[in-house]
């Protein structure tokens, strides 16, 4: 049984920040990459930034230069710094991590939190 685990969701205001964790506990053989997506009501899931095993990131345009995203795979942990927060930003933000388990060696698999909701309002 693998889980992820997110923290760090709230209220805050326009212009403020706020950071997000998400840390994988289980059977787990590796995870490459680690992501974040965010899904405002009405609209459909859509990626905010991923960050691969080597280091690798890529963000969604509305986010550049705002959050950046990094991982600590001592702890399977991602982390989501995110900066000038804007209303639009508003929404349920959900980790998501493609992993190998000790269990199914061949096989990759994805593996999604339980989401956190981001509402950013003054």
């Amino acid at each position: 049984q693998v889980q992820l685990v997110e923290s760090g969701g709230g209220l805050v205001q326009p212009g403020g920040s706020l950071r997000l964790s998400c840390a994988a506990s289980g059977s787990i053989f590796s995870i490459n990459t680690m992501g974040w997506y965010r899904q405002a009501p009405g609209k459909q899931r859509e990626l905010v930034a991923n960050i691969t095993s080597g280091g690798n990131t890529n963000y969604a345009d509305s986010v550049k230069g705002r959050f950046t995203i990094s991982r600590d795979n001592a702890k399977n942990t991602v982390y989501l710094q995110m900066n000038s927060l804007k209303p639009e930003d508003t929404a349920v933000y959900y980790c998501d991590m493609w992993m190998v388990l000790v269990t199914t060696p061949h096989r990759s698999r994805e593996v999604w939190g339980q989401g956190t909701q981001i509402t950013v309002s003054s």
